[in-house]
Parts: C-alpha cells; sequence; structure tokens
C-alpha cells in the first residue's frame, strides 16, 4: 500500500511538474560562436508535443529578454498565451551572442538561424517548427523558410528590410555613403563613427538573392508592414505576398519600423496567424 501511495505521489509530482510554463536561457552554436537564446515554453504534459516559434531580430537589435518588455518579447508571451512555444536569440556579433558586429553577414545570420532550427526541430517535445523575423530578421527567416521548404510549418515577416540589397547597390546604408565596388578597408562607419559596417556585409548583400530563395518558401505566409516605416518603405514587405499564393498582407496605416504606435495590434495579428495556422 505505502508502494503505490509513492508511486501515485510521484506520477502526480511530474505531472504537476510539467503542467508549468518554463522559460530556459541557453546557447546555441551559430556561424561566429556562441548564440544567446532563450525558449519559452508553456504548460505541457508528458509526452505531449506543441508547436515551435523561431524568431529573429533585426540589425543592431537583440533578442529581449531585460526589464523592459520588447517587440519580441511580447509576442513570445502571447504565443505561450496560445499554447505555442518560442525561441529567440541574438544573431552572431549581437547582444549576448559571441562574435563581431561587424563581422555579420545576411548569409552567416541565415547560418546562425538554421543552426537554431537544427537545435529546435531534435527537441522531442516540438511538433512543428514555424519562423517569424523583423527587420533584417524579416529578410533571414524568409531565405531560411526559402531553404528549407515544408520543413517550416509558416512564416511571419514584420517590416521585411529586403531594402538592404537596394541600399548596397546604391551605396548608402543608414546614411553612410561609400563605393560598394570600390570598398577600403574592412568596414565603413555608421552613426557617427559608433557603429561599424563589415565591407563583407555591403558585398554580399549586393547580390544577395533574397526574394528569389524567399519564393521556394509556399507555406502559410504573413508579412506585417507599416505605411509610416522611413526605415523600410512598406513595399518591399507588399513585393513578398505578390509572388505568393499562400499569403496574407496586414498594412497598418502611419506604423512605424517597429510598430511603436500599436504594438499590440501587430503583435495580436502575428500571433492570431500563427496559432491559426500551426494548431
Amino acid at each position: 500500500m505505502k508502494k503505490l501511495f509513492t508511486l501515485f505521489l510521484s506520477a502526480m509530482l511530474l505531472t504537476s511538474i510539467s503542467a508549468f510554463a518554463e522559460t530556459q536561457r541557453l546557447t546555441i552554436d551559430g556561424s561566429k560562436g556562441k548564440l544567446a537564446a532563450i525558449i519559452q515554453k508553456p504548460a505541457t504534459q508528458p509526452g505531449e508535443q506543441i508547436p515551435m516559434v523561431i524568431m529573429m531580430h533585426g540589425f543592431g537589435g537583440n533578442k529581449g529578454g531585460g526589464e523592459r518588455k520588447t517587440l519580441f518579447d511580447v509576442i513570445a508571451d502571447k504565443l505561450e498565451a496560445q499554447g505555442i512555444a518560442s525561441i529567440r536569440f541574438d544573431f552572431n556579433g549581437h547582444g549576448e551572442s559571441e562574435g563581431e558586429f561587424w563581422q555579420h553577414t545576411v548569409p552567416n545570420e541565415i547560418e546562425d538561424a538554421l543552426q537554431v532550427f537544427e537545435y529546435v526541430r531534435d527537441l522531442r517535445y516540438v511538433s512543428t517548427v514555424s519562423v517569424l523575423g523583423h527587420s533584417q530578421g524579416g529578410v533571414v527567416a524568409s531565405m531560411v523558410a526559402g531553404k528549407l521548404g515544408a520543413e517550416i510549418k509558416s512564416a511571419v515577416l514584420m517590416a521585411p528590410a529586403a531594402v538592404l540589397r537596394d541600399d548596397a547597390i546604391r551605396g548608402s546604408t543608414f546614411g553612410a555613403s561609400y563605393d560598394p565596388l570600390n570598398l577600403e578597408g574592412d568596414w565603413i562607419e555608421l552613426m557617427g563613427g559608433r557603429q561599424k559596417l563589415g565591407a563583407e556585409y555591403i558585398r554580399t548583400a549586393f547580390n544577395l538573392p533574397i526574394y528569389e530563395t524567399a519564393a521556394n518558401f509556399k507555406g502559410p505566409l504573413c508579412v506585417i508592414h507599416g505605411t509610416g516605416d522611413r526605415v523600410v518603405p512598406y513595399t518591399y514587405g507588399v513585393r513578398y505576398t505578390e509572388q505568393s499564393n499562400n499569403a496574407e498582407l496586414y498594412i497598418l496605416h502611419g506604423e512605424d519600423h517597429g510598430f511603436m504606435k500599436d504594438m499590440p495590434r501587430a503583435t495580436d495579428i502575428a500571433v492570431e496567424f500563427l496559432s491559426r495556422q500551426v494548431k
């Protein structure tokens, strides 16, 4: 009788532990060293599988996870409430990840994202994997989805910065002017010298097949972009949907690049779409 009670108590304890939501900080091998990441996982029962969303930040951004709630913190919380897990991470040279900022490129960020995909795909509790990206992270997410095809359940692009290729071609990035065909040195200075943009970033961006690669993804696609975006004109987001037969487009009037005017609305659209597609 005592043994049966002990087994019953152990089963109850295991059930109660698994029922709790969990936030885990971890590192994953990336293209330039260790990537700092956060997994946010809703309450599950033993053996239960749930959808996972990989979130990718923009140029100079980070995964969040601090005291101040960022766009990704809000989305992760809302996904958790819908029973969906998420992982957000710092690209190489950003946030808490290893590497130098000036050495990051879109291609090596794609490598980072593919490494994160490999990690979460092998987690036993993950049923499907979707991607969400903001700004340059939107470009990376779109190209990762194009490379992986049916392995990605759905994709959300928030103000995707496909303008970065045109910026490189005309030799103007964040106010810095340069000759893309005759780059001198390893980097150019941005923001009055407060930041460095690598020459390799520009060289790879010049010929980056953004839309061509993204077009290979045939799954459900959601694009959210604001007409008040002065960093990336909303037409760059529209173009993604014009080459897809399975896309939803949300143009938010007056919204800026960071969705600061009405973050609840933008994040609700993203989470509702993902929830609808993955469940």
